[in-house]
């Protein structure tokens, strides 16, 4: 192995493949660690795998399809030593859908286009990365993540309480079903609600009493015994049904209607981004935990690449959990040899298990859905956001509503757009401050003990200076200085927050802000950038009215320029 690692090719591969980095750099005191929290990591992962195969609405096998080669893969191809990649509530809830309504009740079909789906994710994601757009992990802000995910959770919950409860909705809209709710007691299944009940009742008590244990992968082995000892089925209980190792024929990708794609290419680019973004606030929280780096362009291709092969394994779409994530946390896990170790398990499993899987109950999937669901409800930030910052509130308040009113594609559409015209609010009309000095000769923003300097304006705009509010910077300050009861000598103005970058309309207008500064008899003092500003102008062939415009290094020089010729101005009448 050593003189592979020095040969120059592998040197290159593991580059691209940080976790086959790590995996040659394996240390054996975390064997134990690793193996440990591999087979918890698998326990987890095999029933809710199913049961979100079952949200999606393909075969409970595509679930196991979805964890065995995506985990392989991230394990190779990412920087995050712990996280554990599968499906997740969220995006298999959008998934869901995207593609139902587009099969038509086709099974084959749906499955069809869940594969090509997540294959479109996998291409965005690498092209994302290819182009280092690591940085869209910063797109959707936490107010609306925690709408959204909120909106997902609750949508869920609404859903599968008909599997739970053993009847069938009349309505596919979230508020329809909620209002239908009522007039669905007397269809209860008994038998059913009873299993569900047990169900709820085992994930709490082992909750409560045994939290290492995985919780969801006992309900399901209990429950599971009972159907094949009882005969669920003969009560009328649905179960899941005989399962086997089928994938799509290949024979059927022949009458697959490829003008389908089109349909698919927007909310696969919108999936890429949820997907990326959720999965990066898992793989920062637990990097920051324990104290290790990882790469968001490095992780955008390792999540592109886990979901290409979870589609060519006639899988669907994946994402970092950070359910499974902690679990592989919380038994010590060291590197990604975990997720190889999980992924081995579940293959065994599907070579040798699958038989009794089918005797698994409907109900009990459905539970574990609701369960995981309600963990995800998060109402209370919700309304601490009303109280530190009302903006937040509304943004997240509002994809909630969006998610539950109009469905979860088009709320999310609406809840990103939202937050790019808050974003744009900001960039258009910016908060500014005053400045003045405090006793100790600080600059600070004006307030009980910062006093502004006679006859001098210091101002600071907080944000970039572009063509679309370059209009509103000359206005703010030619009314600061219009309104100002004393005569304005000189606006000094900090140039290092809001001159960032040479644009024409700005320096323009400048140029018309030192002339309309010229007629108040005021002088203009950029401070900050003094070379780089001058060189702009010079550059744009913009000449300025020198006498009323200045550069200089920073505030502080500029004050102590504005002070020296104020007191030789006072010199001079002096001796007038």
């Amino acid at each position: 192995m050593a003189q592979w690692i020095k040969y120059r090719g592998f040197q290159k591969l593991l580059l691209w493949m940080p976790g086959l980095a790590a995996l040659v750099n394996y240390q054996k005191s975390y064997l134990n660690y690793d193996f440990r929290a591999g087979l918890s990591v698998a326990a987890v992962s095999l029933p809710v795998s199913i049961a979100y195969a079952e949200l999606t609405g393909v075969g409970a096998i595509a679930g196991l399809y979805s964890t065995i080669l995506p985990l392989i893969a991230y394990a190779l191809f990412g920087s995050s030593k712990q996280l554990i990649v599968g499906p997740d509530t969220a995006t298999c809830a959008v998934v869901a859908a995207v593609v139902i309504p587009l099969s038509a009740n086709d099974p084959i079909l749906r499955w069809q286009l869940v594969i090509v789906l997540t294959i479109m994710i996998g291409l965005w994601c690498l092209i994302a990365g290819k182009l280092r757009l690591g940085a869209l992990a910063d797109l959707l802000s936490r107010p609306i993540l925690i709408g959204l995910l909120n909106g997902i959770s609750i949508t869920i919950i609404i859903d599968q309480i008909a599997k739970v409860c053993g009847f069938k909705y009349d309505y596919a809209n979230f508020f329809e079903r909620l209002i239908s709710l009522p007039m669905k007691i007397l269809e209860i299944h008994i038998g059913t609600l009873i299993i569900s009940l047990l169900t709820l009742a085992i994930l709490i008590s082992l909750k409560k009493y045994k939290p290492r244990y995985p919780a969801p992968l006992v309900a399901v082995i209990i429950l599971t015994l009972l159907s094949w000892i009882i005969g669920f089925d003969k009560f009328g209980i649905h179960i899941i049904g005989q399962l086997n190792n089928e994938v799509i024929p290949f024979s059927s990708w022949a009458n697959f209607d490829a003008s389908l794609m089109r349909e698919l290419v927007v909310p696969s680019l919108n999936i890429a981004v949820i997907c990326f973004i959720s999965m990066m606030i898992t793989v920062r929280s637990f990097a920051a935990k324990n104290n290790y780096d990882t790469d968001a362009d490095t992780e955008f291709k390792a999540l592109g690449i886990a979901n290409i092969v979870a589609g060519l394994s006639n899988g669907f779409v994946v994402s970092g959990t950070s359910s499974r994530t902690a679990v592989n946390d919380v038994n010590g896990g060291k590197t990604q040899l975990v997720s190889i170790i999980a992924a081995g398990v579940i293959t065994l499993v599907v070579l040798f298990l699958l038989s009794p899987l089918q005797f698994i109950p409907s109900a009990v999937l459905g539970i574990i859905l609701i369960y995981s669901s309600w963990s995800l409800i998060d109402l209370k930030t919700i309304k601490r956001f009303f109280k530190l910052n009302r903006e937040a509130f509304y943004l997240s308040s509002c994809t909630l509503v969006a998610v539950l009113l109009i469905g979860i594609i088009p709320g999310m559409a609406l809840s990103v757009l939202l937050g790019l015209l808050l974003f744009l609010r900001r960039v258009f009309r910016p908060s500014d401050q005053l400045l003045g000095v405090d006793a100790d000769g600080r600059i600070h923003s004006l307030g009980n003990k910062v006093q502004p300097i006679d006859n001098v304006i210091m101002y600071r705009f907080n944000s970039t200076l572009t063509y679309f509010n370059i209009a509103y910077f000359k206005k703010r300050i030619i009314n600061i200085v219009d309104e100002s009861s004393d005569h304005v000598n000189y606006v000094i103005v900090d140039a290092i927050p809001c001159f960032t970058y040479q644009d024409v309309s700005v320096l323009m207008g400048i140029d018309e802000l030192v002339h309309s500064l010229k007629a108040r008899n005021t002088i203009l003092i950029l401070a900050g950038r003094r070379k780089t500003i001058k060189r702009w102008f010079k550059e744009m062939s913009i000449y300025l009215d020198e006498s009323y415009i200045e550069f200089t290094y920073d505030l502080y020089f500029a004050l102590r320029m504005v002070q020296s010729k104020e007191h030789m101005s006072d010199l001079s009448d002096d001796d007038d």
